[in-house]
């Protein structure tokens, strides 16, 4: 019987690489033996190879160097012919993707070649994924601002009995709670009255604390200064009234009065006089300035260890604040000398010369004519002698005509504007410079004004003329 051959067609992904395949190659090969080289060889040369019935159609065909057929039977190469003796039916196997380089394997998914393309696409739907799943909310809060997210977790806020904890995100503002009602009202502290005699009228006249405020700014610091000037003045004012009415200190004032409008305690304006000489007469806006500034400050005043200070406060300074007790012998904590160098570039009267007679100095001092005979060797002028200075660089004792004094009772005893001065004799006659205006202690009313003027505000300008203050409200003290 003729062999029944078996056409097999092998599809070629690289021809170039299959035409410089040569004969030797395959010699060299482990798939072809030398006699079935030789087989080979006596073939007719055919482009398509047979393969012998007896290969079993389900077999899997590798390219490993193992032969397929147990005896004499190899892959085809380079087109050759193979042969079987044993017969069988017809059948044709067709190899796809089978390279045809001897020794290789064939490619992955060669005999499924839909895989590549399906491990790529899950590829991609897993990185896809990937980013979805990590930014699925996983609350119900509001997501957190980038710039936050970094932040650390904030504090458990603390709420009140009953109340259910919120809790929130990190970098999530909370939201603001709504205080609960009252069980009963609090009463709120009533504004207290202030008595001030007026001397011009003789009358006690009686109001709310604030507009009394009003009424003080008015008269001790000028409208045209800055407003952060006038607020600081109206602290200080509403301190000094604040801690007579919490002492109930009266001194210095007629019965029925808690204050006068003189220099003794606080130079005040009355209601009717501002509204007839301020409101009506060109004034109104620097009053409403003087006003807004009170407002500004509504019920503040300064305090050392919970109670009201002695505001003291003053014209102009030499450049420097006193020690309160180089002026009124007792030494307070917040009453230090200090610098104030804005006076000398802002106060249009920082000196002044005065001239007394000779006569009329010997008077004022008590001074007889036999002292300041025996004190001058019978000359006629005394003599005068610095003996020390204060921390504010003012005279702190003197010695004249044989006699010593403080630099405060030289200046109250001659009416001298400042305890820091110099003198010069001119004849009869003598001729007395002096720096600044005022006692020096507390606060300079120009040094603040400048203080204001280079920027800075009312606060900040109490606590460098006070030291070691802090701020309170009047009507919690009061009540």
């Amino acid at each position: 019987m003729k062999d029944s051959q078996v056409r097999i067609r092998i599809p070629i992904h690289h021809p170039k690489e299959h035409r410089q395949a040569s004969l030797a190659e395959v010699g060299s090969g482990s798939i072809a033996t030398s006699l079935q080289k030789n087989k080979l060889m006596q073939q007719q040369p055919d482009t398509r190879g047979t393969l012998s019935t007896g290969v079993k159609p389900n077999r899997r065909i590798t390219a490993v160097p193992s032969a397929v057929n147990s005896v004499d039977t190899a892959l085809p190469i380079a087109g050759a012919a193979v042969h079987d003796t044993r017969a069988a039916s017809p059948l044709q196997v067709t190899l796809p993707h089978l390279r045809p380089s001897a020794g290789r394997a064939p490619r992955w998914g060669s005999r499924r070649p839909w895989l590549p393309f399906a491990a790529m696409a899950g590829v991609l739907v897993l990185a896809m994924a990937v980013p979805a799943l990590m930014a699925w909310p996983r609350q119900t809060a509001q997501p957190v601002p980038p710039s936050s997210r970094t932040a650390a977790p904030a504090a458990p806020s603390v709420t009140a009995k009953g109340e259910t904890p919120v809790l929130r995100l990190p970098g999530v503002p909370p939201i603001p709670a709504v205080p609960a009602a009252p069980t009963r009202s609090m009463p709120v502290a009533a504004e207290p009255d202030v008595r001030v005699y007026v001397t011009s009228t003789g009358r006690t006249e009686t109001l709310p604390l604030e507009q009394y405020i009003v009424g003080v700014v008015a008269a001790e610091m000028p409208p045209s200064f800055e407003g952060e000037a006038l607020k600081a003045q109206a602290i200080a004012a509403r301190t000094f009234i604040a801690r007579r009415l919490l002492a109930d200190d009266t001194s210095g004032a007629p019965a029925g009065a808690d204050v006068t409008d003189t220099v003794k305690h606080q130079a005040y304006i009355s209601k009717a006089k501002l509204t007839r000489e301020w409101g009506h007469s060109g004034k109104s806006a620097e009053l409403a300035k003087i006003q807004q500034a009170v407002r500004d400050t509504k019920d503040t005043i300064m305090v050392y260890e919970g109670k009201p200070i002695t505001a003291s406060f003053f014209s102009t300074s030499n450049g420097y604040t006193e020690n309160s007790e180089d002026v009124w012998a007792k030494a307070v904590p917040y009453l230090r000398s200090v610098s104030s160098p804005w006076d000398k570039q802002l106060a249009p009267r920082y000196t002044e010369t005065v001239t007394l007679s000779r006569q009329s100095v010997f008077d004022r001092l008590g001074l007889s004519r036999t002292a300041i005979a025996a004190s001058t060797g019978g000359g006629r002028m005394p003599e005068i002698r610095i003996l020390s200075k204060t921390e504010g660089h003012r005279i702190k004792k003197i010695e004249v005509g044989g006699s010593i004094f403080t630099g405060p009772e030289i200046r109250n005893k001659l009416g001298l504007r400042s305890a820091e001065f110099t003198w010069k004799a001119e004849g009869d006659r003598i001729a007395i410079t002096t720096y600044g205006y005022g006692h020096g202690v507390g606060m300079s009313q120009w040094g603040a004004n400048g203080m204001a003027k280079e920027g800075h505000t009312a606060t900040q300008i109490l606590l460098h003329y006070y030291t070691g203050i802090s701020f309170a409200q009047a009507s919690r003290i009061l009540s």
